[in-house]
């Protein structure tokens, strides 16, 4: 798959997720193997207000690269204004949400919302590429608004035809949000009239589906958002096994428990005291599923000190490993916990 400049075989790319997929989690995904890493959704209402929230997320740092800003909005001319200011914090490319589909961002015509309107998607599209250019744009949307009015096919084509680089679909409609389950086969159908790289999301919760949904659809990149919520060693794994063939070995109790003491040390060096309740949703995914977590999850989450919490996960660390549980892969891959995680 090559967009602009960047070019990657069968990428594993990590999901734009309000709320989660700020700088720091970006770097812990890439360090651990995400080919391409994309930032949370950003309003093109709050960019062209400068409000300071949408303002800080197009930061963007040379190891997360390449690295993707994705902006949504209702309103063309406001979002071709937010695409030039998105633009000059140099991503490898521009992605245009229309597939977010929760309530009060569809209510402003954004989003999935733009399902109900393709032409006025394909005309958003065809005027920031011409805006924004030679920056590639690319888009993510939904199977279409819902299962009587799938209109996947056609919208390819037209964003193809309106200049958009690539196209991602979450293989859902957009009454489905997260719910049911996503059908893939729309990913073969699509490729077969469009020549733009077509990027699979939807069910992507480890290594194993990743490597299915090449295998089985002929997708030219696969996408995983909330299966790396806590788990970004998935990004890894899909690679190894993509390759090789061979599954690699689970992570530790000790290497996930560094690997979240690493990624609350960015978090804290990235925005302060803040960080401190913010990463708290994120101590659920690393420990969750590991045997007798609870409690320590229970104790974490009320302590303020970086050193309290290394401390008394250093603790557990010990104790798995005195009751032989230390490699012990007991990861629960369930999704039905992660309820904070919108995947945009």
């Amino acid at each position: 798959m090559t967009i602009g400049s960047v070019s990657v075989e069968k990428g594993v790319l990590l999901a734009p997720m309000e709320d989660v997929t700020d700088l720091p989690f970006r770097v812990i995904c890439k360090r651990n193997g995400a080919d391409i890493v994309y930032t949370e959704f950003i309003s093109s209402e709050g960019l062209v207000r400068d409000a300071k929230r949408s303002l800080a997320k197009l930061e963007l740092a040379e190891e997360e690269q390449p690295s993707v800003i994705q902006i949504f909005g209702g309103d063309i001319p406001t979002m071709i204004r937010a695409a030039e200011m998105a633009v000059t914090s140099n991503p490898a490319f521009l992605d245009i949400n229309c597939g977010c589909w929760v309530k009060n961002v569809v209510a402003r015509n954004a989003g999935a919302g733009l399902l109900r309107e393709p032409h006025k998607m394909a005309e958003m599209t065809k005027a920031i590429v011409e805006a924004v250019a030679p920056m590639p744009v690319t888009v993510k949307t939904r199977l279409g608004w819902d299962p009587k009015s799938i209109i996947i096919v056609e919208v390819a084509q037209m964003l193809e035809q309106a200049g958009a680089a690539a196209l991602t679909i979450h293989c859902r409609t957009r009454d489905m949000g997260h719910r049911g389950d996503a059908d893939w086969s729309w990913v073969e159908k699509v490729k077969k009239f469009v020549q733009i790289p077509v990027i699979l999301n939807g069910d992507v919760t480890n290594a194993k589906e990743a490597k299915r949904a090449f295998d089985e659809t002929g997708a030219d990149a696969v996408m995983i958002g909330r299966a790396a919520i806590g788990n970004p060693f998935i990004f890894s794994q899909s690679r190894t096994l993509i390759d090789s063939g061979v599954e690699a070995t689970p992570p530790s109790v000790e290497e996930r428990v560094a690997v979240c003491l690493e990624h609350y040390k960015l978090s804290i060096e990235k925005t302060g005291k803040r960080a401190i309740h913010e990463f708290r949703k994120h101590f659920g995914g690393y420990l969750k599923g590991l045997y007798n977590s609870a409690p320590v999850r229970q104790e974490i989450v009320r302590m303020d000190s970086y050193d309290n919490v290394v401390n008394r996960l250093s603790e557990y660390v010990v104790y798995m490993k005195e009751i032989g549980k230390n490699t012990v892969h007991t990861f629960d891959e369930s999704l039905e916990s992660i309820e904070y995680a919108e995947e945009n």
